[in-house]
């Protein structure tokens, strides 16, 4: 029951980050904005984010409990899940700061350095953090068996491919043609082999 319950504060918290994401690289420029004139960004924002888990999860609360079904084998490939979204996380940190992971950087750029980092793991996919959260969805999915947490996954899998093209946009008009020929060079989320 622990890990049910586990499984459904993460697939939550994690279904909401597309949705955060979507917030910002849109109106990217209007947050900067924002920022350049001394008004908050995050403190209008975080909030704004918890408040997604609050409402997904009061959406989703009533359905918590219905498994699809319950075998303790299946947390072996969800278990390789989760390892692999860890590792996916682990690997995408590299070369960025606490700040660019939060958005911090691409919202004060005039505060932050801005390049583009096509090192380590992104000279194989240029989104693995997403890739990981994926993973770590699916893996939970497949472990606990849970309904809730499919539709949590499937919900995720829709945002995330509205916010990878609004961020791919932002970031080819950041960076313009180096970020254009990166991403003819190196797939999305599946690495060529």
């Amino acid at each position: 029951m622990l890990l049910r319950t586990l499984g459904w504060v993460a697939c939550v918290i994690y279904a909401t980050v597309p949705s955060f994401w979507l917030l910002i690289h849109p109106r990217a420029d209007s947050w900067r904005e924002r920022l350049r004139a001394g008004r908050p960004v995050y403190q209008f924002l975080l909030p704004l984010w918890m408040a997604m888990w609050v409402v997904l999860g009061a959406i989703t609360w009533p359905f918590r409990k219905i498994a699809l079904y319950n075998s303790h084998l299946a947390w072996i490939p969800g278990g390789l899940l989760i390892a692999l979204g860890i590792y996916l996380y682990a690997r995408g940190r590299r070369g960025f700061s606490p700040l660019q992971l939060s958005g911090h950087a691409e919202l004060a750029p005039d505060r932050h350095s801005q390049h583009l980092v096509v090192t380590g793991i992104r000279r194989r996919l240029r989104h693995p953090i997403y890739l990981g959260h994926v993973c770590e969805m699916l893996g939970w999915s497949i472990g606990t068996g849970l309904a809730v947490l499919f539709g949590l996954t499937g919900f995720a899998l829709i945002t995330g491919a509205f916010m990878v093209r609004r961020e791919d946009a932002e970031l080819e008009q950041r960076f313009g043609d180096e970020y254009r020929q990166y991403q003819k060079d190196v797939p999305t989320f599946l690495p060529r082999l």
